[in-house]
């Protein structure tokens, strides 16, 4: 064929394959080559499929395209010798067989070789052959192994399984006798703030802390208290409800014994307006704290009891009383009335007998019997007027050791009253023994005799702490003398009080201040040793000094009056001011002197005391205060 011919048919057949493909690319936009300006052909839609090649028939070549199940394999491309018309072109069908086909030697895609250390290892019991399948693959094995999930340990707090017990029974078992309200409220906060666990008890019992509490709760005795007021509680180890209730019992008995001996078991202030001691009573809170957290529970309840000198000798003295019992057998003495002094009565001779005198040819009460009852009042704490009263006739119906007990538990009482810490350096001053004492570091370095309150205008007993000393003093004339004297001798002469040198003066309030200026007569002498109190007492000089010279020095009108004072300031003022240079002070007006530090100072009503040789110092009751303790323990032992 010629040339030209060749070229004119490649052009016809060009143009026909152009025109055949305009209806197409109105239905399809065509991508275009940047360069040549010509449309590019369709890109067949790549799909996979799980078949593999091999497995793939060889009429799949001639299968419809599109296929769901077709896969992408090499083949043949035939292209038509005549083009069809536009209008009959089907751009899906398949291009004709008989066509020449050209083929296409498509080589397999080479992969680098795996790199070993980023292979996973994956190491299996047995090796797993897969043999093929018509159908897909449905499971693969992980490449990477996954990691070993932990064991789970959930560990309970010990005591868990009672916090429901607890929870359920706090309420009831706090109803305890005397343990007040707020007591109760802290010891239920202390259970939750423990998240309702135990403190005292395990799964058998008590634990060792419960154990060493109960121990001394046991010992309630040994320091004068009564042990029924402590009762353990009774439990089966194998109830559960029931050990929640014995470990908030024990709880709600150590907070109440703890209590009592710091002092709780009476109120002092409703025994007399005259008895003002500051209590140090622990908070339930504390008590339970210093319990849970102790290496020996049973020591630091004991420690709750007072740790002075005094205390202890008695504690020791009681044990040996209890220890000697009086058995002897005692007359009993009928009830009856009252026997006063010159009485008759058939009870007579049996008093007599008791008291341990002589038969007498007649049944009087006469007055070597009321003396010798007397004295048993005295020294049985009662009033000693003589009288066979019905609480002497009790008492006389009591063994004498048993009298000597409550004795000294109603002494040991007190000394709960006393601050835990005295001080290192302090003054005691023994109001029914009437002796003021400097103690330095447990050592008395100074001691003199005072005249203490009439029994009518009491001493009060208290702590407080010394502060000042004023020298050359006025004395202000107290409201309780001012209206039994003063006022009654003024309104019978105005120069009443001119007369003996007082100074009165009308206060802002219409009131009348009578005052004793400074002076050799002034009633409170050169010094006074000053400790503000509510009270208004304070311990000073006298001008009457042979008063002291008396074994009853119940003499002043509160105040506590010292024999020697400037002995006494030496010690309290400290070595700056002498005895000397005080002295130079007197007469030249009213000077104060402020302590070095505050002193502690404490006015005890001691009415039994234990000396150094174990042997028992009584003082009278001159108040009546030892009394009112020991009657106020019996009634609430009833």
């Amino acid at each position: 064929m010629r040339p030209r011919h060749w070229a004119k048919l490649t052009s016809a057949s060009a143009l026909a394959i152009i025109l055949g493909c305009l209806p197409l690319r109105a239905e399809t936009p065509l991508n275009t080559d940047a360069t040549l300006g010509i449309p590019l052909p369709e890109q067949p839609e790549l799909k996979l499929s799980d078949v593999a090649p091999s497995a793939v028939p060889a009429q799949a070549a001639s299968a419809p395209e599109h296929s769901a199940d077709t896969e992408i394999v090499t083949g043949t491309v035939t292209t038509g010798a005549r083009p069809q018309e536009p209008v009959k072109q089907d751009a899906a069908a398949p291009l004709d067989r008989d066509e020449e086909a050209v083929t296409l030697d498509i080589p397999a895609a080479e992969m680098p070789a795996a790199d070993p250390a980023l292979t996973p290892v994956v190491k299996s019991p047995e090796p797993v052959e897969i043999a093929p399948q018509a159908g897909p693959l449905r499971t693969v094995e992980p490449l990477v192994p996954l990691p070993e999930v932990p064991k789970v340990v959930v560990t309970l707090p010990p005591g868990s399984e009672f916090s429901a017990a607890i929870a359920a029974a706090l309420p009831e078992a706090l109803t305890l006798r005397r343990l007040g309200e707020r007591e109760r409220n802290e010891i239920i906060a202390a259970y939750q703030a423990n998240e309702n666990r135990p403190f005292w008890v395990g799964a058998k019992g008590w634990n060792e802390a419960g154990k060493r509490i109960a121990t001394q709760l046991g010992r309630a005795s040994e320091d004068g208290l009564r042990p029924n007021d402590y009762a353990l509680p009774v439990f089966e180890a194998s109830d559960k409800a029931k050990l929640a209730e014995a470990d908030i019992r024990l709880s709600a008995i150590a907070v109440l014994y703890a209590r009592d001996a710091r002092g709780g078991r009476l109120n002092p202030r409703q025994l007399s307006k005259l008895i003002t001691p500051t209590l140090y009573l622990p908070s339930a809170t504390e008590v339970l704290s210093e319990l849970a957290g102790a290496a020996d529970a049973g020591a630091v309840l004991s420690a709750y009891n007072p740790p002075h000198e005094g205390y202890r000798r008695l504690k020791a003295k009681l044990a040996e009383m209890r220890e000697h019992l009086d058995d002897t057998p005692l007359v009993r003495i009928p009830a009856g009335p009252p026997l006063k002094l010159g009485m008759r009565d058939e009870r007579v001779p049996l008093v007599r007998a008791r008291l341990g005198l002589g038969p007498s040819e007649e049944p009087v009460f006469d007055r070597s019997t009321a003396l010798a009852l007397t004295d048993f009042q005295k020294k049985a704490g009662l009033p000693a007027n003589g009288i066979l009263s019905e609480r002497t006739l009790a008492a006389l119906g009591k063994p004498a050791s048993a009298r000597g007990e409550e004795d000294i538990i109603a002494q040991m009482e007190r000394w709960r009253w006393l601050p835990p810490d005295l001080g290192t350096d302090h003054i005691m001053a023994n109001i029914p023994e009437m002796r003021v004492r400097v103690i330095r570091s447990g050592k008395v370095v100074h001691e003199t005799r005072a005249i203490i309150g009439k029994p009518d205008s009491a001493t009060p007993i208290f702590s407080h702490k010394m502060d000042h000393v004023i020298v050359n003093p006025s004395w202000y004339v107290p409201p309780s003398i001012l209206k039994k004297e003063f006022l009654p001798g003024l309104a019978a002469d105005p120069n009443y009080a001119a007369k003996r040198g007082y100074v009165v003066t009308r206060t802002k309030s219409g009131g009348v201040s009578v005052r004793q200026p400074p002076g050799e007569r002034n009633a409170l002498g050169w010094i006074k040793f000053m400790f503000p109190n509510e009270h208004a007492v304070y311990l000073h000089d006298t001008p009457n000094r042979r008063l002291f010279a008396g074994e009853r020095r119940a003499l002043s009108h509160g105040c506590v009056r010292v024999e020697n004072p400037f002995a006494l300031a030496d010690q309290v003022l400290g070595p700056e001011w002498t005895h000397e240079r005080l002295k130079r002070l007197i007469g030249s007006g009213e000077r104060r002197i402020n302590l070095p530090q505050p002193l502690p100072i404490h006015l005890v009503y001691n009415t039994i005391v234990v000396g150094d040789d174990g042997q028992i110092i009584r003082f009278d009751d001159v108040y009546g205060f030892h009394r009112l303790v020991r009657q106020a323990l019996e009634q609430q032992g009833g």
